[in-house]
């Protein structure tokens, strides 16, 4: 049997399983964990050696064991931020902020200048992105709008923050500096983002709000019926922006944060430490006057994420077997091979990095610097423009992949799903659309290539 049809094979029985998985409505964990194991019998009948594959397992996912501890954070800070009063409160005078505003449009923007300094999407999500959608259930916004809105800006931390995990696999991996970087990247943020904006602004515009004043003002009082509520609670936002602007790591950051948390928890709203421990490990859940205040309140913990980290676990020693076995190479090969000009490198090596995004965010972006690094040389083409093109089709396609693990992330923190958000999450179609329109239509040229450049 060729090596192409043994890649085949395994592709094959993962997205089957995927798709059987979902249908059935089984965690995403099976269909990877089974996929592992089928990819590794068919290696192992192929000739390669059983401790091989052990290693080539084991590699990836000790790579990533501060990904799995991030994950749990993340969890216990979202009912840390609930306990401490601080998602309440950001709720509280969020009410009084955004009435009469377009909530689409400034929910959009204050998303995603959080997302930057913040460094990470999910981060994001699973703080100012649960008291957002606190305010917006208050104003009867369907959830499914606000969490695409909310998606869309916080994914740009994924694309264009400094401390970003993933903008810096990017530079590491196309061995590009960030100030390099950004030149190319504003050509195709700038128009994206001013798309994004004016669609959230017309789709705000357009939106039928509940102006039951009564309403939102009962949730007010709920809330202060709950919680002692008081601007000293915004600590803990400011404290997530500023520790990354001094150069904190997003790890450090969330572990000082969620301290905090438990600080204003017990100084603020009087809970014991046998409480915060409860709340971090099964989440949290109030009990006020207000049952709707009671629903919306709901979430977090360890215990919660635990799947969660399986399943990341499965998707990367999966997709660091296929990676480090070549098992894709000789799927891949023939799409290198018919790039005959700049303007096909770019739109191929985007849909390239697009497919496999499929399997993983990580692996979309090092095979596609790895598979079309040499060819981006040969047509001298700045690497910078392989950053950029990654970052453009890669990772921000990922939140709208169903069996994506920040979908899963994402569903787990919020009980929204990729059916409810995706449409509404247009950042991710735009920057895939917007760089092939662009160099179809030479809107931006690269450098060295002569305008209108004919193929071949």
């Amino acid at each position: 049997m060729t090596e192409k049809k043994h890649s085949i094979i395994i592709v094959a029985f993962v997205f089957s399983a995927i798709i059987i998985s979902m249908f059935l409505g089984i965690s995403l964990f099976f269909p990877f964990f089974l996929g592992l194991v089928f990819s590794g019998i068919v290696l192992h009948k192929k000739g390669m050696p059983k401790q091989e594959i052990i290693r080539m397992v084991g590699s990836g996912v000790r790579d990533c064991t501060r990904l799995y501890f991030l994950i749990l954070l993340i969890g216990a800070n979202v009912s840390v931020w609930m306990a401490s009063g601080t998602v309440p409160a950001l709720i509280y005078y969020g009410f009084d902020f955004l009435n009469g505003g377009n909530f689409l449009l400034i929910a959009f923007l204050i998303t995603g200048i959080m997302s930057i300094f913040m460094g990470s999407a999910v981060g994001t999500l699973g703080t100012l992105g649960i008291a957002i959608l606190g305010i917006g259930r208050g104003f009867g916004i369907p959830f499914g709008i606000i969490m695409g809105t909310l998606v869309s800006g916080a994914f740009i931390a994924d694309k264009i923050s400094p401390i970003s995990g993933l903008v810096n696999l990017k530079l590491q991996v196309t061995g590009v500096k960030y100030r390099e970087f950004l030149g190319p990247v504003k050509k195709t943020f700038i128009p994206v983002f001013v798309l994004g904006a004016v669609f959230y602004f017309l789709l705000g515009f357009g939106l039928e709000i509940s102006e039951n004043g009564e309403g939102v003002a009962q949730l007010q009082r709920a809330l202060h019926e709950g919680f002692n509520i008081s601007p000293w609670l915004f600590v803990l936002p400011l404290l997530t922006v500023v520790l990354p602007l001094l150069g904190v790591n997003i790890l450090v950051t969330i572990l000082t944060v969620l301290s905090g948390g438990i600080f204003l928890a017990i100084f603020f709203q009087g809970a014991s430490l046998g409480e915060i421990f409860s709340h971090i490990v099964f989440g949290f859940s109030p009990v006020t006057n207000s049952g709707e205040l009671n629903e919306i309140l709901v979430g977090g913990g360890m215990v919660g994420m635990v799947e969660v980290v399986f399943i990341v676990g499965s998707v990367i020693a999966l997709s660091g077997l296929l990676d480090q076995s070549g098992t894709l190479k000789p799927l891949l090969q023939p799409s290198i091979q018919k790039v005959e000009n700049r303007k096909q490198l770019i739109v191929k090596s985007g849909l390239l990095g697009s497919l496999l995004t499929a399997f993983d965010q990580t692996v979309g972006i090092v095979l596609t610097a790895r598979v079309y690094g040499q060819k981006y040389r040969e047509l001298n083409v700045p690497p910078a423009y392989l950053a950029r093109t990654i970052s453009d089709s890669s990772t921000v396609l990922a939140p709208i992949i169903p069996w994506n693990v920040n979908v899963v992330i994402i569903s787990s923190l919020t009980g929204i799903s990729v059916l409810q958000y995706g449409p509404y999450a247009v950042l991710c179609y735009l920057f895939p659309l917007v760089v092939v329109a662009i160099y179809l239509l030479d809107l931006i040229p690269i450098p060295g290539l002569k305008p209108r450049e004919k193929t071949g």
